[in-house]
């Protein structure tokens, strides 16, 4: 099932795509101008992917969880698709995104880094879902 997974954030937007379900791959970033564009920008790299699922990452228990949660359901009706779209936990994934980058992006603001957290988001999301089938 084509799987794309958004890392929202104000300025730049990171996305990763699985095409199976196994494989996880970072995108390039969307430059976020404003939310239709970034709406419209992540609707496009749906659409040509097929997608059939959609993951997006917001901080589980943390004090931001029900705001952040707004913003994605708010980005989401923006897309305009009806597909499932899952919430996954993206704490840290900011962090574990510059330990995979090892030092060779530094403070480069052209979205790498934020389609490497959409990555990591994807990757936790992939697992539950492993687990959930092995478990079942």
């Amino acid at each position: 099932m084509p799987t794309l997974a958004i890392d929202l954030g104000l300025k730049r937007i990171g996305l990763a795509y699985s095409p199976d379900d196994r494989l996880a791959l970072p995108l390039r970033a969307i430059i976020r101008k404003n939310r239709d564009q970034a709406a419209k920008a992540a609707l496009a790299a749906a659409a040509e992917r097929n997608i059939d699922k959609i993951v997006i990452g917001v901080p589980i228990g943390g004090a931001s969880e029900g705001e952040m949660r707004r913003r994605a359901e708010r980005f989401a009706a923006l897309m305009g698709l009806a597909i499932p779209i899952v919430y996954q936990d993206e704490t840290n994934s900011s962090k574990e995104a510059l330990e995979l980058a090892e030092g060779r992006l530094g403070k480069t603001k052209d979205g790498r880094l934020d389609s490497l957290a959409a990555l990591v988001i994807l990757k936790r999301f992939l697992e539950r879902e492993y687990a959930r089938v092995y478990l079942a």
